[in-house]
């Protein structure tokens, strides 16, 4: 099973980083359909063949997922789609 595994450096205050952890979830589940909640200061997401979560900490967020077998395929543009939303929003 692949997976992925992003550390994203941020500087925000910890509601800002929630309210933008908020829309990356918001733009991953338009683009991924994907379902997300939180769990404390970590979002969980997922989707038939995608199970992930970001965890909210004070300097950083830490972005995992592990991806089924037909989604593997696609790791590349789902990582840098993830990079690319990250960026934008921190």
């Amino acid at each position: 099973m692949a997976g992925i595994d992003i550390i994203h450096p941020h500087s925000l205050p910890p509601a800002d980083a929630r309210s933008a952890v908020e829309a990356v979830a918001k733009k991953l589940s338009e683009r991924f359909d994907m379902k997300y909640g939180w769990e404390g200061d970590r979002l969980n997401f997922s989707r038939s063949g995608v199970d992930g979560a970001i965890a909210l900490q004070p300097d950083q967020l830490h972005v995992t997922a592990k991806l089924g077998f037909l989604l593997s395929a696609m790791q590349g543009p789902i990582e840098a789609e993830i990079r690319r939303i990250l960026a934008e929003k921190f």
